[in-house]
């Protein structure tokens, strides 16, 4: 290869797709192509040339659909099949009306079991997983069903076996800022900034996805880096193609929600609610069991909980977000790190009553903001989601020794033994049990959920664009009434009583019962454990 002055090595060479190539530096380390775009042999293996160009699209007039539409289910894709496994359950999804499929990570990661967030060639869709084809085989028909498709991206780190960089290119990692996972990268260098760019333009361009989930992205220190990832993005795509960007931020960096990215997930919002139907109060549930149902009340009027409040570490969390409108904050009961960061990895139908969850998932799928459902929810299923990996043994006992510590700020697994993350057995523990989706059960729950999306897609979608929160206030312990003005100018109420005690709600008059659950639309009360959601006439 030639050198140049700037540092880079380049050479032309007339391979076709399907070649196989490493590079060998200064003589005696052989690796593979730090942008490689697959690797049929895993992390150290040799990487493989892709042709994307080759795929036939037959939805390449697919335009994606508007934000406000967005109901996003996570998933992994390991645990359901790999590709192929996924796409054979996108028409069950449809049908359930479930509107975008969120998939955690993809880059090649080490082994054939990981949760995705240890990958370390984030160009390259895993191959355990199947081939770059088959992904968008898989992205392909999602279209054809009218379901948009995210990628979970991780820009924050690289995973601790397989990333050659620090070894060939040392520049990219800082030696003054360090971070969990090791050096943190320097997004002050341009080409680091482009070789992450450039990841994002592949998702959009070679594999057609509708949106990126950007993982943490409080561990990026140089905020302007995503400031021109939105931009660069965004400048990439035709007119008319919708595009949509979404944060992992415990920062609560509102402003980053006015420049380019449409949402963020809101473990706020999460986190209150949990501790209102769990009770749980540890660890990071401490920020928010204290006055919980205040902070629920400000979720639901402003989003953000913590918006410049100290938390329990002692630092100030967050910005002013009530400006915001309700789309802009995915909110959520279960993810894979509400589920699988568990130490058990349970479920929320193992840890809270099921009229609560009821009534807590009609919140979450009745409200103006963004929902977003974890794989097996909507079968009401027990199934544990655990923390898996298949490291090698020496790796593998290190992250199994990190996991125990993990928990000890928490008395309720004090002393007992987590599930070892590198052990085949903790990945099957996760695989989601579709068989029990045909019980009575499972059926129910299906049906329930079926209801609320088809109440939401009609009443509540086509009234979105513009809406805006009105009031939300505190009725009772773990009960609040919250109003938000539509788009139209109807006022959508919700009154939720999580607690076991009847409360005192008013019943206002004129008002269209869109669902209840344990509730009566006229009734001045609202018993334990219950929801009514209501439309009142234009404003």
């Amino acid at each position: 290869m030639t050198a140049s002055q700037d540092g880079w090595f380049t050479a032309t060479l007339p391979v076709g797709a399907g070649s196989d190539y490493r590079y060998l530096i200064d003589e005696n380390l052989l690796v593979p192509d730090p942008a490689s775009r697959w690797q049929a042999a895993d992390v150290h293996g040799p990487s493989r040339v892709d042709a994307p160009g080759h795929y036939h699209w037959s939805t390449a007039a697919w335009q994606g659909r508007p934000w406000q539409e967005t109901v996003l289910y996570e998933l992994h894709v390991g645990t359901l099949g790999g590709y192929k496994g996924v796409q054979e359950k996108l028409q069950a999804l449809s049908e359930l009306g479930i509107t975008a499929i969120e998939l955690m990570p993809l880059g090649e990661f080490p082994g054939g079991r990981n949760w995705g967030y240890d990958g370390v060639l984030p160009f390259a869709p895993d191959s355990s997983y199947g081939t770059p084809d088959e992904l968008r085989a898989l992205i392909d028909h999602a279209h054809q069903l009218g379901l948009m498709v995210f990628v979970d991206v991780v820009y924050n780190h690289f995973g601790p076996d397989g990333n050659y960089l620090g070894q060939y290119a040392s520049g990219f990692f800082r030696e003054d800022v360090h971070t969990p996972w090791g050096p943190a990268i320097d997004f002050r260098r341009r080409e680091v900034r482009d070789y992450f760019i450039d990841n994002a333009l592949m998702w959009v361009q070679d594999y057609r996805v509708d949106g990126l989930r950007l993982d943490a992205v409080h561990a990026i220190g140089e905020r302007d880096f995503l400031l021109e990832l939105a931009e660069r993005v965004h400048g990439s795509i035709a007119s008319g193609r919708h595009l949509h960007l979404v944060l992992e931020n415990e920062n609560n960096d509102a402003e980053l929600l006015q420049h380019g990215f449409v949402a963020q997930w809101n473990d706020d919002g999460h986190n209150v609610l949990h501790h209102l139907l769990t009770g749980e109060h540890e660890g990071y549930y401490a920020d928010f069991a204290e006055d919980a149902t205040h902070k629920l009340a400000r979720c639901l009027r402003e989003g953000f909980i913590y918006q410049g409040e100290t938390t329990r570490h002692g630092t100030a969390r967050g910005s002013s977000s009530g400006h915001l409108p309700p789309s802009a904050f995915v909110l959520f009961l279960q993810n894979h790190d509400q589920v699988g960061n568990r130490a058990l990895g349970e479920r929320l139908l193992s840890l809270a009553d099921g009229d609560a969850l009821r009534s807590a998932t009609a919140l979450l799928l009745l409200s103006p903001m963004i929902p977003l459902l974890f794989m097996g929810e909507e079968w009401g299923s027990e199934q544990p989601f655990q923390f898996f990996t298949s490291h090698n043994d020496e790796l593998g006992e290190a992250v199994r020794k990190g996991r125990q510590n993990e928990f000890r700020e928490f008395s309720r697994f004090s002393g007992q033994e987590i599930p070892a993350p590198n052990e085949t057995s903790t990945f099957q523990a996760s695989t989601p049990d579709h068989h029990t989706r045909e019980t009575a059960s499972g059926k129910a729950w299906l049906g329930f959920y079926r209801e609320l999306l088809s109440l939401r897609r009609e009443h509540i979608v086509p009234r979105l664009q513009g809406s805006q929160a009105l009031e939300s206030r505190v009725l009772a312990d773990a009960a609040v009434a919250a109003s938000w003005q539509l788009g139209d100018g109807q006022i959508l109420r919700i009154d939720l009583n999580l607690s076991d005690a009847q409360v005192a709600a008013d019943a206002p008059a004129g008002a269209t019962t869109l669902f209840a659950h344990r509730a009566d639309k006229d009734a001045d009360q609202l018993p334990p454990r219950s929801i009514r959601v209501l439309l009142e006439g234009a404003a």
